[in-house]
């Protein structure tokens, strides 16, 4: 299982309590991952250059049609700012009908917290499925 390991822009500000994101995207085909995992690293590097982005990480199970990501932000509404732009807002959009199912979970943390550990990431998604 392929995992860009935990990822701190050098200029991020740590603050004292973080909003963090865990995501899930199963796709219905295997023929589609090659192109996701290409949209999943063109978002990354947005995601690494994002006002408020406080780090990232991303597991990839190809096998399994199934990617994970870990970010954690200054507050939502920087989070809600970056996915709105592109590439990312591009790759919702195209990949929405190819998805079997895609979940989410939010919570905040302790800066102190970082870098952020993807058990407890991989709990709380499955507690939302």
């Amino acid at each position: 299982m392929p995992t860009i390991p935990w990822t701190t822009p050098k200029d991020a500000a740590i603050p004292p309590e973080v909003v963090v994101m865990a995501s899930r995207f199963d796709l219905q085909s295997l023929a589609q991952v090659p192109a996701f995992l290409r949209a999943a690293m063109r978002i990354r590097a947005q995601m690494l250059g994002a006002p408020g982005v406080v780090g990232l990480s991303l597991i990839a199970r190809p096998l399994h049609k199934t990617f994970f990501t870990l970010s954690a932000w200054s507050d939502r509404g920087a989070l809600d700012k970056a996915v709105a732009h592109r590439p990312h807002v591009d790759t919702m959009t195209n990949f929405h009908p190819k998805m079997a199912g895609s979940t989410f979970a939010f919570w905040t943390a302790p800066g102190t917290s970082l870098p952020l550990q993807w058990p407890e990431a991989m709990r709380r998604l499955d507690a939302e499925r």
